[in-house]
């Protein structure tokens, strides 16, 4: 099942419509899905190299603006949700301490949370509830996915055969592993926040 999804993912990565595929998940992933681009990001440049800096772009800027839908979100219905459910368990002073930690360190966390494959929907979605500085958001989150996805880009672009005969061999196992992280992430949001 795994060689079919993998063979139809080098398929679709090299027709021309797979941009725009690309650049869905990589603004979703940002804001409300679980699945990073890193999953289409891949294959499209392993399928054609020369396209490794435009795909990077592409996903940089997608996850950028899908980041500030998720600042969006965060921002404008934790008021509505999440506010009243603190004030009813009565950590309305404590979530003003975090808030105020958040907003101190926010530039820093979301600039290395977004180099790692940690949810970033979380990150996007915090620093709206905790009304982080927009400017600051926008340029940490502009620096740290930029990095992240050129930086695979790049190692691909340079070294892309024997990346690629790697992820054929290993595929089950780095399925695994990939699962392992997404779902760390979530277990690690649970005790951080």
């Amino acid at each position: 099942m795994l060689r079919r999804l993998y063979d139809f993912t080098m398929g679709l990565a090299a027709k021309p419509r797979a941009k725009w595929f690309l650049g869905g998940v990589s603004f979703a992933e940002s804001s409300f899905f679980p699945i990073p681009p890193d999953v289409l990001l891949i294959p499209m440049v392993l399928a054609n190299r020369k396209e490794a800096w435009r795909l990077a772009f592409l996903c940089s800027l997608t996850s950028v603006v899908g980041g500030m839908f998720g600042y969006l979100v965060g921002y404008l219905f934790f008021d509505w949700i999440g506010a009243p459910i603190i004030d009813f368990y009565g950590y309305t002073d404590k979530f003003d301490n975090f808030t105020d930690a958040y907003n101190e360190w926010g530039g820093w966390i979301v600039a290395f949370f977004g180099l790692t494959p940690f949810p970033y929907k979380v990150i996007t979605i915090a620093s709206g509830v905790t009304h982080l500085d927009l400017l600051v958001f926008i340029v940490a989150s502009v620096l740290s996915r930029s990095l992240r996805f050129f930086l695979v880009a790049g190692l691909l672009w340079k070294f892309g055969a024997p990346i690629q005969l790697f992820i054929e061999k290993y595929l089950g196992l780095l399925t695994i592993l990939f699962f392992i992280l997404l779902i760390g992430g979530f277990v690690a949001i649970k005790y951080m926040l």
